[in-house]
């Protein structure tokens, strides 16, 4: 099937991200937020991306203004009925996720192909809420999507050959490296290093060293970009939390549990940098400094 036209559910910063890709790849693109309010945001964000490439002579104006004629938003669900393809992009709720597809499975046209952008949560159990098992897959982007080169292809046992190849191509003609993962809770990427920063936030509880020197460690020992618990803030701490508990859940293995003192982190409402707090104080975004997790 060929895919022109595609919905993005959630227009958020990792919709937001999404939807320039996509845009960028080529394609016509319609969000649709929850409401008004939400939905002008998201358009102004995506926008001012556009915007900021502009400035930065990465692409001329008239490109930019071209593209964005391929861009509209609603507040309702009926308008995407007759996308190619439909990439939710809400926040890591299971139940929300699949009232947003039971909902889409009524109005789309039989052949749309349905795609979460979850990062750790069940694309099986998505996929069964709806009436296009063989249709629906997993499209995970990372944060900030324009930026980040990778994406996961998750595939259901009910996904076949046609649909894992038009998942594939859609995937490299925006430009992006695929990875093909079967559907188990945290897929390749989170499966892996979701336990390595659990460990490094027990390590740092437990007082083996200083949140400084534990990712100035892992960062130059490692040849990583940044530290695993300055790389936590900026992912989210809720949205770790969420993950481990998700994998933990399916597995029973005790490096997926998340540690007491990200829980409490959480239950405090310091998740990182959207909070300005988390295993850093990021009120000088440009000069964060590690928090004293005894006080």
């Amino acid at each position: 099937m060929e895919i022109r036209k595609v919905g993005v559910i959630g227009c958020g910063a990792m919709g937001a991200g999404i939807t320039q890709v996509v845009l960028q790849g080529g394609y016509d693109v319609i969000v649709r937020e929850m409401n008004e309010t939400l939905l002008s945001k998201g358009l102004e964000r995506v926008k001012a991306s556009f915007e900021k490439l502009v400035s930065k002579q990465a692409l001329t104006r008239e490109s930019a203004e071209t593209i964005l004629k391929r861009l509209s938003g609603t507040v309702s669900l009926e308008p995407l009925a007759d996308c190619d393809l439909i990439i939710e992009a809400i926040f890591e709720n299971l139940e929300a996720k699949m009232d947003q597809f039971k909902a889409l499975d009524k109005i789309c046209k039989q052949e749309t192909v349905f795609a979460s952008n979850t990062s750790s949560l069940s694309i099986t159990e998505m996929a069964a809420g709806t009436s296009r098992k063989e249709q629906f897959i997993g499209m995970h982007f990372f944060q900030p999507a324009p930026i980040m080169p990778l994406v996961e292809v998750v595939r259901t046992i009910s996904v076949g050959p046609e649909l894992l190849k038009t998942s594939l191509d859609f995937v490299k003609s925006l430009g992006k490296v695929v990875i093909l993962a079967k559907d188990q809770a945290g897929f390749i990427v989170n499966l892996l290093f979701t336990p390595f920063m659990l460990d490094a936030m027990r390590a740092a509880a437990n007082g083996v060293a200083s949140i400084e020197d534990i990712d100035r460690g892992m960062k130059l020992g490692l040849n990583h970009p940044m530290g695993p618990l300055m790389l936590a803030d900026y992912i989210g701490l809720d949205l770790i939390f969420n993950a481990g508990n998700v994998m933990f859940e399916e597995y029973r293995e005790s490096r997926y549990a998340p540690p007491p003192i990200l829980k409490k982190m959480v239950t405090m409402g310091y998740l990182g940098l959207k909070t300005k707090r988390g295993f850093y104080d990021w009120s000088e975004s440009k000069n964060p400094r590690p928090m004293d997790l005894n006080g």
